[in-house]
């Protein structure tokens, strides 16, 4: 029987995820954005495919804005890195989720000391990856 070729795309996904218990974010960090490349059918099931795996690693996802396939953004003209698109090589090549960045979010405080509701980022992580088969 031949092989079909598979109608996954990879999504670029920027997710923020909140605190939840051994989560592994800094003492005083209020969460995190990460950039994430996910594999799918559509979007849909790439951002489903991402969320439930960033729940099994103990993190509180709590919004997702994706910026679409590898080909959607080349057609909007998005200058994408070498490196970038090996990712998103892999994250297809291995039907999984690779978290690509990870900046820790801070809660800012005002010149008064009260909490405001903007963050700041904190330091950039390296990658991950995480398969989402088994």
């Amino acid at each position: 029987m031949p092989k079909t070729e598979s109608k996954h795309q990879v999504y670029t996904l920027l997710v923020q995820v909140g605190r939840s218990a051994d989560d592994g974010m800094p003492e005083g960090a209020s969460g995190a954005a990460m950039v994430c490349y996910s594999t799918g059918i559509d979007e849909a099931e790439a951002v489903r495919e991402c969320v439930a795996l960033l729940k099994r690693a103990g993190l509180a996802p709590l919004d997702v804005t994706g910026y679409g396939s590898l080909s959607e953004r080349l057609a909007e003209g998005h200058d994408i890195p070498e490196e970038e698109t090996e990712l998103m090589q892999r994250a297809l090549d291995e039907n999984s989720v690779v978290v690509a960045q990870t900046t820790t979010l801070y809660d800012e405080e005002d010149s008064n000391g009260a909490e405001a509701k903007a963050l700041k980022p904190g330091k950039p992580a390296g990658s991950k990856k995480g398969s989402k088969k088994g």
